[in-house]
């Protein structure tokens, strides 16, 4: 996606990508960066979480809107859980 991003603003049409993965989407120098310390796979908060979806969306637009420098990048207020642990869980085998 960051590369497509890259390709549609050479293009003239702005972009915002949405994502969990910081460093990877830094790297490769996105316009417009909307970061969210969730899982990978889930930019926009849980299934379900229309409060948190939501206001992921409109940081995006208001990314679009706002944000003139090149390479910039916002963090989302929103936590995944109450605590840090899901990342010790995350992407662990179950039975």
């Amino acid at each position: 996606m960051s590369l497509i991003a890259r390709h549609l603003e050479a293009n003239g049409i702005p972009t915002v990508i949405l994502g969990c993965a910081r460093d990877i989407v830094e790297q490769v120098g996105v316009p417009r960066f909307v970061f969210s310390d969730f899982p990978l796979g889930h930019p926009c908060g849980k299934p379900f979480d229309e409060e948190t979806q939501v206001g992921n969306l409109d940081l995006a637009f208001e990314t679009l809107e706002k944000a003139f420098a090149p390479r910039t990048t916002v963090q989302t207020p929103y936590r995944w859980d109450h605590d840090e642990a899901w990342r010790d869980r995350y992407l662990q085998p179950t039975d």
